[in-house]
This record gives C-alpha cells, sequence and structure tokens, in this order.
C-alpha cells in the first residue's frame, strides 16, 4: 500500500458492497474532510465504473484510492486497496485495516465493531471465533454483512429450499449445493455450527453463472493454478475461498480430485 502525506490528496472509490465496505464508508464519512465516491456496486466492481469521476480526480491533482476495485483502465497513480488475491491471508491487513492506516486515525479510533468486521472478512466465523466473538455477535455480524450485501427476503427463502438437496461427497469431506442465484452467504450462514446449522469441511456451491468454493487452502492453491482468472481469498494458507465465473463439471472433479489426496481435510 502506498501512503500519501495528506488525505486531502486522497480520493476513495468504493468497490463491491458487503459489511466491511459499508464499514469502510462510514470510516471516511466520519473523517473531516475526506472525499469519496459510492455508486453502491455489487461484488467484481470495477475501476472503469467511476471513469468519469477518476479522471476528474486525477485532473484537479488528487490520488485515486481504488478499494477491492479491478484495476481495469491505465492510471498514472493510485493507491490500491485490497486483499484479495495475491493480498490474501490471515496475516494480511484487511481493506479496513489498511484505510484505516491510510487516513492516519489514532489507535482509539478502532472499535470493537471494526475488530469483528475485519475478522469476519478475513476468516468469516472462524476469524470471528479466533477473535472471542460471543454468538449474539456472529449472528448479529452476519445478518449485517447479508444486509450490507443487500440479499432479499426471497433469496433467503430460495437458499433454503435449494438446502434441501445438499448432496455430501468423498465421506462428508465435501458438501454441494445448487443454488439458484449467486448470494452464496444465504448457504454458508445456513449450513454454519456456530449459527445452528450441521456444519461443513468443505463446500461447493453451484450457482446459475458461478461457482465458489470454501474450504482447503491447498485445494484453493490447486484451483488457482489450474483454473486463472476467479477470484479467491480469506485466511489463507489453511482455509479461504476460490471462485469462478461458470460452473464446469470439470471444475467439479477437479476439486474432489484433490480432496481424495488430502490426508487431512478440515
Amino acid at each position: 500500500m502506498k501512503i500519501v502525506p495528506e488525505t486531502t490528496e486522497l480520493v476513495f472509490f468504493l468497490g463491491g458492497h458487503d459489511l466491511e465496505m459499508i464499514t469502510i464508508r462510514d470510516l471516511l464519512i466520519a473523517t473531516s474532510g475526506v472525499r469519496f465516491h459510492d455508486k453502491q456496486l455489487a461484488w467484481g466492481a470495477r475501476a472503469s465504473d467511476y471513469r468519469s469521476e477518476i479522471d476528474e480526480a486525477l485532473a484537479n491533482g488528487k490520488i485515486p484510492v481504488l478499494i477491492e476495485l479491478e484495476v481495469d483502465v491505465a492510471l498514472p497513480e493510485a493507491v490500491i486497496i485490497d486483499h484479495h488475491g495475491q493480498r490474501a491471508g490471515s496475516e494480511a491487513p484487511t481493506s479496513l485495516h489498511q484505510v484505516f492506516e491510510l487516513l492516519g486515525l489514532p489507535p482509539s479510533a478502532w472499535t470493537r465493531w471494526h475488530t469483528l468486521v475485519a475478522a469476519n472478512d478475513r476468516g468469516y466465523i472462524k476469524g470471528l471465533e479466533a477473535e472471542g466473538a460471543t454468538r449474539e455477535e456472529i449472528v448479529e455480524v452476519r445478518r449485517a454483512d447479508r444486509q450490507a450485501q443487500g440479499i432479499t427476503e426471497a433469496e433467503e427463502a430460495a437458499a433454503e429450499a435449494c438446502l434441501a438437496s445438499l448432496e455430501e461427497r468423498l465421506g462428508g469431506k465435501l458438501s454441494l449445493v445448487h443454488l439458484t442465484h449467486a448470494r452464496t452467504a444465504t448457504i454458508t450462514d445456513r449450513l454454519e455450527a456456530a449459527l445452528g446449522g450441521p456444519g461443513f469441511r468443505n463446500l461447493l456451491i453451484i450457482s446459475p453463472e458461478s461457482l465458489n468454493f470454501y474450504g482447503s487452502g491447498e485445494v484453493i492453491r490447486a484451483l488457482v493454478e489450474a483454473f486463472p482468472g476467479g477470484w479467491y481469498g480469506g485466511a489463507l494458507p489453511e482455509r479461504g475461498f476460490w471462485g469462478i465465473d461458470y460452473g464446469s463439471p470439470e471444475v467439479t472433479s477437479f476439486i474432489e480430485r484433490q480432496l481424495r489426496a488430502l490426508r487431512n481435510v478440515g
């Protein structure tokens, strides 16, 4: 992350909405003199979604700060904030941590809620548990995250129906769900033992236009190498998530082969 001397030189551009991005927005609002743009985009947002606003900032001598935006345009100068892909990891700073540091805020401004939001974004339920989160805190964080993503009651209901056809494969090493939409949190939250679900070791969610895997970091590393063009992150190298914009049976069989080859799969 590039650190610049004055936040007045910066203009922030917000990526896809989830609880972390909403929390970052709240932090920017609370910090005097900070300018930002938020088009309330979904995951997969790109710098080109803000093309005219970025051009205006550069023309005015400002430095764009791109937060979880795919850099699909040429920029003479910018600060890139993210913690997916090569920037992911259990020890890597989350985007919330990076923005907090960039703003030069004092440690006293970091709250318990910030800790929970960052833990959720980096490590999901296990990350929250590692921070000593209570069941009530975990429930509230996950509820707030689904709300921030814009998940509807209809999507929640559809996920409930899809869970009726959940498949357990490889002796329980892999749970597989066919979901009728792309809001995977509606499935992961329902399966989580900490939220009253049956739990899972590794999870594959196949949606109409994408495929998402949650679980073993070794499998994720293999997927990144074998199927370029996807996205990944989480508390790597131990556990995390990976996804790609298609649900090819080839990917499913690849995951199953990788899991068979592992001796211990948590």
